[in-house]
């Protein structure tokens, strides 16, 4: 296939099974009944522009300091004006990027016509006061500053940032608000002819377009859905054929997988979720659920053109199959270069799996046979409510349980855990996550360690229509 070969970056064919959908309203006011109405199909792309990444504001002398406006606003996509909902104007916001040990300051202004907030996805920071406090409400038109002291532990790596509403997640993520976070120093534990080699974004978005905006309301994770790479459709990937780049592939959609796959090419794991490894891992294929992230090292393949895709994935009888689709297309084009050695040890080994453990506890995922209501312990989620409690300075093996038949992604606040096992069976500790699929009618086992921060934070599905339809929980860290 050529750069200039027409490819489908989704496919209009529906899916079977549960569709998932989101009981909440719309985002915005709009004088079209979208709740009526079925998305488009799905954009398509020639290969033309080249990847961008999205601007980036850095941290300076310790301190980052920026604005995030709110609002809904048209933006160009794919050749198209539609409406969106917005990070300062834009589909794909800027990239925020610090170092372990800096303070965060965001001056934040909702033009929404409902209240939002702010979440910094997996960092490890207070749940509480002005910091990551998903329970704080911004209410249409008010300003709110944001403040956040990162710890010197923090790990490097890739995380992302996205609204946290109760029952408005899933419509003002999926409208468009989500942008990254990369906390630098993954360089040190590379060696030393790889430092400094060309890093690619790779923030992995969909939208289902309904007339000339993007829809928020009543949202189907089987229906049709454009796929795009930093806000683009079907971007241009460069690289030197032998030439070794760091990809950061994150998904910061609402709801969807992502089976992501260079043929022919095989991704080296480095950080998972903004964790490093301890191990470099190599595979053919990432499957990314809506949160997660991966840090990989790509090596250019020989000379010529070829797809980054995400495969066909099923989610389960009453998931969703997700159809192929054409993410990108790489051109390995130049002056070959000798591959690199690519690294096998990393970062130093955090195992919990030789702590005490403090204290065990079941976390049960559950649906109705519409699959319109979900529950964590047989309870929809309510912010008065303390569901769980541990204290500071513990760790703990929790079993969780998905009592349906379809995947649903695990996701907890402030600490990250490691898996020890799915479905029985022991899983090799490369690092700790913060964001990982539970099998149908399966079982994950893991061990979390709170550190440094008391309060209360939650535990969720992230799916986000999940989420806002009462699979979340409420966590009380206790001193």
């Amino acid at each position: 296939m050529t750069g200039s070969a027409l490819v489908v970056l989704a496919l209009a064919a529906g899916c079977t099974g549960h569709t998932g959908t989101s009981t909440h309203g719309r985002a915005t006011a709009s004088t079209v009944p979208l709740a009526s109405l079925s998305p488009s199909p799905a954009m398509t792309a020639r290969a033309t522009e080249d990847l961008r990444d999205p601007p980036q504001i850095v941290s300076k002398d310790g301190l980052l300091r920026t604005r995030i406006v709110v609002e809904r606003k048209k933006v160009r996509l794919a050749g198209n004006d539609v409406w969106a909902l917005t990070y300062n104007g834009m589909y794909a916001p800027p990239t925020l990027r610090l170092r372990p040990g800096d303070r965060m300051e965001v001056a934040f202004e909702n033009k929404l016509d409902q209240q939002t907030n702010l979440h910094v996805h997996g960092m490890h920071v207070s749940p509480v006061g002005r910091s990551d406090n998903v329970f704080l409400k911004i209410g249409p038109g008010k300003k709110f500053t944001y403040e956040y002291t990162f710890p010197k532990s923090l790990e490097p790596g890739t995380y992302w940032y996205h609204p946290h509403p109760h029952t408005l997640s899933a419509a003002q993520t999926a409208g468009g608000m989500a942008g990254l976070v990369v906390v630098d120093g993954l360089d040190d534990y590379l060696p030393g002819p790889l430092r400094g080699i060309t890093e690619r974004v790779v923030a992995l978005k969909d939208f289902q377009l309904v007339g000339d905006e993007i829809k928020t309301a009543h949202l189907k994770m089987g229906a049709p859905t454009t796929r795009t790479v930093n806000g683009q459709l079907n971007p241009r990937i460069r690289i030197r054929p032998g030439e070794t780049q760091l990809w950061r592939l994150a998904n910061v959609g609402a709801n969807i997988f992502y089976k992501v796959a260079l043929p022919g090419t095989r991704f080296h794991v480095v950080a998972q979720d903004g964790y490093p490894v301890n191990k470099v891992y190599a595979v053919d294929s990432l499957v990314i659920p809506a949160g997660a992230r991966y840090d990989v090292l790509v090596q250019g393949p020989a000379a010529g053109t070829s797809e980054l895709l995400t495969l066909p994935y099923d989610s389960g009888k009453a998931g969703n199959r997700f159809p192929r689709a054409t993410l990108a297309t790489v051109r390995s084009e130049g002056e070959p270069m000798r591959p690199a050695a690519l690294p096998t040890e990393f970062a130093p080994e955090d195992d919990l799996g030789k702590e005490t453990v403090a204290d065990r506890k079941t976390i049960t995922f559950t649906e109705n046979k519409a699959g319109t209501l979900f529950y964590i312990n047989h309870k929809q989620f309510d912010h008065n409510r303390v569901d769980f409690r541990a204290k500071l300075g513990t760790v703990e093996e929790w079993t969780v349980k998905n009592d349906s038949d379809e995947v649903h992604s695990f996701h907890v606040h402030t600490n990250d855990f490691q898996v020890m096992s799915i479905d029985g069976k022991p899983q090799t500790n490369y690092g700790l996550q913060d964001t990982v699929d539970v099998p149908p009618r399966g079982n994950m086992v893991v061990r979390i360690r709170f550190l440094d921060y008391p309060g209360k934070t939650v535990l969720h599905c992230h799916i986000l229509n999940h989420e806002d339809a009462g699979m979340m929980s409420v966590l009380q860290i206790e001193k």
